[in-house]
């Protein structure tokens, strides 16, 4: 029988009407198993109870239910009780939670106990409830604790549902005195079991489909904080922690009432409706609080494991000083690290003669010198500096200003002290405008991290490049700055721009710096965009890059902020390709900003190699192929050993025909070949040789599997271009065969034309979920079109592609304006159906 189903239209019209716990437990009582599964539906589906409310009614009612069937299956037994242990013992029971159960008996009458769980185990598995279930003496009990932590940790929330009390209290209190004298070895066991749990699961307050429960900051790290706090030996902080821990079950219950399963994963496709169940706005308002929550529960994991560490180094140490100083008690050793601010005992503290009150830069002071030194700031320092810190003058002392950039500038220590500020909300008080963007999730697969981590962790990797610029300190505010439009409707470029003005004169800036930060906040993505979607050698893109730059000052201090952005942003966002066409793209601006202006770009001559695939493309009449495989190091990594192969580049010669670049890209889709660049153009041919040949320079890589070969390749294409071979419909027979599964409905594509981008071509820009074939349906379009493609410039940012084609009229001039747009309003037509 199921006990939890999706609620109907009706039934939920129907939960208005307030049920009281009594009458939920009689209409239990009056029916039996039956009974219970109809109250533990109606609590479920009443809309008036819903958190911790509920989650105890739920745990009662079910407490009920067990206690009557251990009476009923217990005539005559002694020496035997019922305990609920972990989630349940905590009086915790989501819509689709387990029930874990211990059955405790003192020896006396093994065959009437196996009876007794008969009784109590058959009827919760008739009901279709999960249960995890054990029998066991209380020596047992205490034995299986000891090899075992996780039993150890459920058995720290035991609770007595029936039975003898007397039995369950010895317990109770013998796993406590067993784990509070076990501490100094089974913690440590516990925090490692935390950091692999972390390691695997991945930062609860990151992910986009997180795990509530198993993720780091999730509701298995509560608990640990919990089993800290009962040793004895460590506690965490408590400010918020429960508040934390009660939204993530929250969300939960909503995620089990919205699914009818048992999970922890807040999948994407689920998001929206649990945001729903729980009266939110909608699913980033959802994703934002659960990040939040994350975030409370990470923030006091960090500072309860560092003080069970010193704690425990300290109880090894302590008897070896005390002989030491004749017993007397030592005292720790406090070293100066900068005005009103010490280092103690591995952390960062106030010194006794600081006065916080009358020093409104010791916050931003203390933090820089905890980063400087790679040590965490002491959780009571931070909160002493939230309570009683006055705000720093506007605008900033330049002490405040040169702290801050200190603090921005200390590499990965960063992090972890701005958090600590962040925390206790001092960043926020620094910077209003932090809020909008605290924990705000970013719905893309490229993103590593939330909006507010993202600008931390571009300001690290700009640390790594104060060395490249001549203003490191207008490069590392830059860096904090260039997303916080994010928080803003519209364009973030340009929201950003308007709040990094007010900022940056704010902190102390003059007007000269207050300028190029915002120009390079508004211009962010000015050189990677270009770069890898625009024509190189057109001089009206370096021109346009020029203007928006203004200076080669500003021009390093912006290609220092896009390499810094894009490796903060995550691993797809840039390689060592993507950083060759940024510097090609500077090196020629720069050259502009220098008064070089560039001259009309001339055809290249083509390459000995691009000259012999041509002629012989002429002389056979039918394409040519050539692959060389490309290698490059990983972006952000040191170089190790040989690099790795990541594509190759296709060379293919075609005599001059219509529908070759939809035949290219049908043959490669159909081969599972990711199109990475595409340039394709028409190659004059030595004097005396007849013929016109398009040359095609694309670099590619497996989808996966291994490349295929050169000639299969070819011989695809000449059937492609011949008509034989009918692309569109081996795509849709694979398609048919292998549907790719999509949890999420994309945004539609987008087509857009720039007719300032080029003076020799239309520029068309096309933005679209990235899918198997979709160059080819492009190509195909444009074909229709009767547009010639100058030149494809293809760039894919996780599930997203962004593609750039250089077109012109079949006599190779641009496109009229209404033509042109024309041309993208069909061509994005085309990628809807």
């Amino acid at each position: 029988m199921r006990v939890l189903a999706r609620t109907s239209e009706a039934g939920r019209q129907n939960r208005s009407r307030r049920v009281t716990g009594t009458d939920v437990r009689k209409e239990a009582e009056d029916s039996g198993p039956s009974g219970y599964a109809a109250a533990r539906l109606r609590l479920l589906t009443e809309e008036t109870r819903s958190g911790p409310p509920r989650r105890a009614a739920l745990a009662e009612l079910t407490d009920d239910w067990l206690t009557r069937l251990f009476a009923s299956g217990a005539e005559g037994l002694r020496g035997a009780s019922l305990v609920a242990v972990g989630g349940y013992g905590r009086g915790e029971l989501s819509p689709r939670s387990d029930l874990d159960l211990l059955l405790l008996h003192d020896g006396s009458d093994p065959k009437a106990v196996a009876a007794l769980a008969d009784r109590l185990w058959y009827p919760v598995w008739d009901l279709g409830l999960a249960l995890d279930h054990s029998v066991r003496t209380p020596a047992e009990a205490r034995k299986t604790a000891g090899e075992d932590l996780k039993v150890q940790l459920g058995l720290l929330d035991a609770r007595h549902i029936a039975g003898d009390l007397g039995l369950t209290a010895g317990l109770r209190t013998a796993v406590l005195a067993d784990w509070r004298n076990q501490a100094p070895k089974r913690l440590p066991e516990l925090q490692e079991l935390c950091a692999e749990r972390g390691e695997r699961q991945g930062e609860l307050q990151y992910l986009l489909e997180p795990d509530l429960k198993e993720a780091r900051g999730g509701l298995r790290d509560a608990t640990a904080l919990r089993a800290v706090a009962a040793s004895w030996l460590a506690d965490a902080p408590r400010e918020g922690l429960a508040d934390a821990r009660r939204r993530l079950l929250d969300v939960r219950d909503a995620l089990h009432l919205a699914t009818g399963r048992a999970t922890d994963r807040l999948a994407l496709q689920e998001q929206d409706q649990v945001a729903a169940e729980l009266g939110l706005l909608d699913a980033d308002t959802l994703l934002r609080q659960v990040y939040e929550a994350a975030r409370v529960i990470s923030y006091a994991s960090d500072v309860t494991w560092r003080e069970v560490g010193r704690v425990l180094r300290s109880r090894a140490v302590r008897p070896r000083l005390r002989a030491m100083l004749g017993g007397g008690k030592p005292t720790a050793e406090r070293s100066p690290l900068a005005e009103g601010v010490v280092e103690q005992d591995g952390e960062v503290v106030l010194a006794r003669a600081a006065r916080p009150e009358r020093d409104p830069v010791l916050p931003l002071r203390a933090a820089a010198a905890a980063a400087q030194a790679g040590l965490p700031l002491s959780l009571h320092a931070v909160r002493r500096l939230a309570a009683t810190v006055r705000p720093v003058p506007t605008p900033w002392p330049a002490e405040a200003r040169e702290q801050l950039v200190t603090l921005l500038g200390s590499g990965r220590p960063t992090v972890e002290v701005w958090e600590a500020l962040e925390a206790e909300g001092l960043i926020t008080r620094l910077l209003p405008d932090w809020e909008r963007v605290r924990c705000r999730p970013q719905r893309n697969a490229v993103h590593l991290w939330t909006v507010d981590r993202h600008l931390i962790e571009t300001a690290v990797r700009a640390s790594e490049f104060t060395r490249r610029v001549s203003r490191p300190d207008l490069l590392l505010v830059a860096a904090l700055l260039h997303d916080i439009g994010k928080g803003w409707p519209g364009d973030h470029c340009v929201a950003g721009e308007i709040i990094a003005k007010d900022v940056t004169a704010r902190i102390g800036f003059d007007r000269q710096d207050v300028a190029v930060v915002a120009t390079l906040v508004r211009h962010h993505l000015l050189l990677v965009d270009t770069a890898t979607r625009r024509d190189l050698e057109d001089p009206a893109t370096l021109r346009s890059v020029a203007e928006a730059v203004g200076s080669q000052s500003t021009l390093e201090l912006l290609h220092a902020l896009t390499e810094a952005d894009a490796l903060a942003t995550g691993p797809a966002a840039w390689s060592a390709w993507r950083g060759s066409l940024v510097a090609d793209l500077v090196q020629r601006v720069s050259a502009v900003l220098a008064g070089d202006a560039p001259d009309d770009p001339e055809e290249a001559a083509p390459t000995a190699e691009q000259e012999r695939l041509a002629l012989e493309a002429v002389a056979t009449g039918s394409p040519v192929l050539a692959l060389r495989a490309q290698t490059e190091q990983p972006a952000g990594q040191e170089p190790s050993g040989a690099p790795e192969p990541l594509g190759v580049e296709l060379l293919i010669a075609v005599p001059d025909q219509p529908g070759v670049l939809p035949a290219v890209a049908g043959v490669l889709a159909m081969h599972r070949l990711t199109v990475r660049t595409a340039e394709l153009r028409s190659l004059y041919l030595p004097d005396g040789v007849d013929g016109s040949v398009l040359l095609l320079d694309w670099r590619v890589a497996a989808e996966y599997g291994s490349l295929p070969q050169a000639a299969r390749l070819r011989a695809d294409l000449v059937r492609a271009l011949d008509g034989s071979l009918d692309i569109a419909g081996r795509l849709a027979e694979r398609d048919a065969a292998y549907p790719r599964r999509r949890g999420v409905i994309a945004p539609p594509p987008r087509v857009s034309v720039h007719p300032a981008a080029s003076r020799l071509a239309t520029v068309i820009e096309v933005r679209s979920q990235d899918a198997p074939g979709l160059l080819f349906r492009i190509g195909r379009a444009l074909e229709d079109a009767n547009v010639r493609v100058r030149s494809a410039h293809v760039s894919t940012l996780g599930a997203n592609a962004v593609d750039a084609f250089y077109v012109t009229g079949p006599e190779g001039a641009p496109l009229p304006g209404d033509e042109a747009e024309s041309v993208a309003r069909k061509l994005e037509e085309t990628l809807r159906g």
